[in-house]
């Protein structure tokens, strides 16, 4: 567990704009500096008051900064440069400690590729947030395939620490997400949003049970209620411009990308494409309500009285039937089961029409699941997610739902 408290014998400079780094003394956490005049005087920035900005960096040879000049934005790490996030900050270098705190991403294995922070990293990262009161612990918070989470206790209790970032290859803007955090949490689905910042997002710990599949079928009846509240309430919550999530277009812009890519499933695509075609005409028209669009088992909760939601990386609007095929197809309901979830959804047995539709729909999940793994095989780099077989997973469970639906339905010519 980390503490949060300043390191003891640490030295701590002041990086401006082309300047050298000064040293500054006797500044602890939470200080604030007057900033006044042009920059240059070691202790003053322009302007106002601005919270002293602390972070960490390994100096095990002693090779402090002294009086070379980075350029705006650096950090260091053994006297050398490193990608920074902020700008003119003040940096605090313990000789003590073995650790380079840093907003950059770990180092990519291969050009273009993204991973996530780096355990020791986001402890460190986590520590200099503004948001706790008193001493702080962390602890990781297993699951995710593309973002890291920590549950952290301070004075004030227990907060869920969310570390992700913009991924455009998945239609994934973080800003978004924590604007439709914010909304659910108005709207009375989500846990309160404690803090955000680029890159972080801090939520209220419910202390709730993650969903398993098999929850799910136990409580058809409580997820078809509570999907039909969001998808009502949740247009008036959410702000800025509208976001759409469609299903078939992300399966066709994901396939450029792979294409782009390089990808190793490339000579697949033609008949993924395809397949795609053929399942978005079986689609029956329904209105557009704002939906999930990512309902794993696991971001649905239960505290003993009622079930939430989590996890808003790609709420959108859509249909309802992407998100009712979504619950279906990972929580490995049979046809029976279905067909209840779909009857207590709509409070009226479904039609001919929506059963094919839905059946048409969880094939089409099944797809973009594993289309997003082999986008993710590109560009993500999660430590311990395999995702070649993340992919090969979904492509054995896509071709058995597959031909469940064609058995039943017939393949719809265009």
């Amino acid at each position: 567990m980390l503490s949060g408290k300043t390191p003891k014998k640490s030295h701590i400079f002041l990086l401006t704009t082309g300047q050298p780094w000064r040293e500054i003394q006797g500044i602890s956490r939470g200080s604030e500096l007057q900033r006044e005049g042009d920059g240059r005087a070691a202790t003053h920035w322009p302007g106002g008051l601005e919270r002293v900005w602390r972070k960490e960096f390994s100096d095990p040879r002693g090779r402090m900064p002294g009086s070379k000049s980075w350029p705006r934005g650096s950090s260091v790490r053994c006297g050398i440069p490193i990608l920074a996030s902020r700008t003119d900050e003040i940096i605090c270098v313990s000789p003590r400690s073995r650790r380079a705190v840093h907003g950059a991403l770990s180092k990519p294995s291969k050009p273009g590729q993204q991973t996530r922070d780096d355990p020791v990293i986001a402890e460190d990262r986590i520590c200099a947030l503004p948001c706790w009161i008193g001493a702080i612990e962390i602890a990781p918070l297993p699951g995710g395939l593309s973002n890291a989470n920590y549950v952290v206790s301070d004075a004030a209790g227990k907060h869920v620490v969310r570390f992700g970032q913009d991924y455009p290859f998945h239609h994934v803007f973080r800003e978004r997400e924590v604007m439709t955090a914010r909304a659910a949490h108005a709207a009375g689905f989500a846990p309160a949003v404690h803090y955000s910042e680029p890159g972080i997002l801090v939520t209220q710990f419910l202390g709730a049970r993650t969903f398993l599949a098999e929850d799910v079928r136990a409580n058809l009846g409580r997820v078809a209620a509570l999907l039909r509240s969001f998808h009502r309430e949740m247009p008036n919550h959410v702000s800025g411009a509208g976001f759409m999530f469609w299903v078939f277009h992300v399966i066709r812009d994901y396939a450029r990308t792979l294409e782009e890519g390089n990808s190793r499933k490339r000579s697949d695509l033609p008949r993924l494409l395809t397949l795609a075609d053929e399942l978005e005409r079986a689609q029956k028209l329904l209105p557009i309500v704002f939906g999930h669009n990512d309902l794993l088992p696991a971001n649905i909760l239960d505290d003993g009285n009622r079930l939430w939601l989590i996890d808003f990386e790609y709420a959108g609007f859509n249909t309802a039937m992407f998100d009712l095929a979504g619950v279906a197809s990972n929580a490995g309901m049979s046809d029976e089961e279905s067909f209840a979830f779909l009857t207590a959804y709509f409070m009226k047995e479904p039609d001919a029409a929506i059963r094919r539709s839905h059946a048409a729909m969880q094939c089409a999940s099944l797809l973009r699941e594993a289309m997003w793994s082999m986008v993710s095989e590109l560009y993500l780099d999660a430590p311990g997610i395999d995702y070649v077989a993340y992919t090969e997973e979904n492509l054995v469970r896509l071709d058995a739902a597959l031909e469940n639906y064609r058995t039943k339905y017939g393949i719809l010519k265009p």
